[in-house]
């Protein structure tokens, strides 16, 4: 689909707002809905509230949902007012839903089976890069399709994102995310334990980064939540309790394949410990806090340390 099409979309939170008003920016026409609200900024931009999921599919050709967790998907798809109930007309053949939360596989496998019932596609299409990727459109966009289904929705996914790649069928966007999450939430853990080791030995933290972004041991999680562990930064971000329920997908979906992932199921521990803390809105580099409790030691840099320019 190119030109002004009409689009749907559900769930305009730290991620979805950002991301509706680059496809508004893009010249498309947006019906939108969420629970809270549809924020001003985004019907002054020429976007138009809809009262309920049901009313957006009526009004679409391609019907977006990004919300926190399975459930919620499929309260938006299949419940009263549904997407699904919008989409239950003879006219609705052909449209397009695309969810582009981050949930369970095996269900997103079932959604699909349920959608293309209706005569509609179906496109997984979870995304990494955080609140800053969705305020930047570069977003990386991994999803699971129909190749021509894909097709249609690309130019779409463009205007949000800039890494977007068809991993397979149905379910296999969902596949590759949750293992973004397992390497993301890994890594976060391994720079805290390297910072807080550093720390506790008596180096300075912040040139210890500094050095460590010039080797082998860089990446991006270094560079960004290295930085926000040393500064006390733990403002989301990508919340605790998001990436807690992310790598709970993960494990479940590890045990329905027989795979054991033990260090995803240690950093989810950590995870825990975060929100049995109070840290449920963290930023999930905030993980450091549950390492620091452990070492009873807290990541400081002197006071007049900083990294070169």
């Amino acid at each position: 689909m190119t030109g002004r099409t009409k689009i749907g979309f559900i769930g305009l939170g730290i991620m979805g707002k950002p991301m509706a008003n680059h496809l508004i920016r893009g010249g498309h026409i947006l019906f939108l809905h969420s629970r809270s609200g549809v924020p001003a900024e985004l019907l002054t931009q020429g976007g138009h509230a809809c009262s309920s999921p049901a009313e957006v599919a009526q009004n679409a050709d391609i019907i977006i949902t990004m919300l926190p967790d399975t459930d919620d998907v499929e309260r938006v798809l299949f419940g009263d007012d549904g997407v699904a109930e919008g989409l239950s007309t003879a006219r609705s053949k052909g449209r397009i839903v695309m969810d582009m939360s981050t949930i369970s596989p095996a269900e997103t496998r079932k959604f699909a089976a349920a959608i293309s019932e209706l005569g509609c596609e179906y496109v997984d299409a979870p995304v990494s890069g955080g609140d800053i990727g969705a305020r930047n459109a570069t977003l990386t966009i991994m999803a699971g399709a129909t190749p021509s289904a894909f097709e249609q929705v690309k130019p779409v996914l463009e205007l949000m994102g800039k890494t977007i790649t068809l991993i397979g069928p149905n379910g296999t966007g969902q596949v590759c995310k949750l293992a973004n999450q397992i390497i993301a939430a890994l890594t976060i853990e391994a720079v805290g334990e390297g910072l807080l080791f550093a720390s506790k030995a008596g180096a300075d933290v912040r040139k210890v980064r500094q050095a460590l972004m010039g080797g082998f041991a860089y990446s991006r999680v270094l560079e960004v939540h290295g930085e926000r562990m040393i500064e006390r930064a733990f403002e989301p971000g990508f919340r605790v309790e998001l990436h807690q329920k992310d790598l709970g997908l993960a494990l479940s979906n590890a045990r329905a394949l027989g795979v054991s992932l033990p260090g995803t199921a240690t950093v989810q521990e950590l995870l825990n410990g975060c929100i049995a803390h109070g840290g449920a809105g963290w930023d999930s580099s905030a993980m450091v806090r549950m390492l620091e409790k452990l070492a009873n030691h807290e990541i400081e840099a002197p006071k007049d340390s900083h990294d070169e320019p």
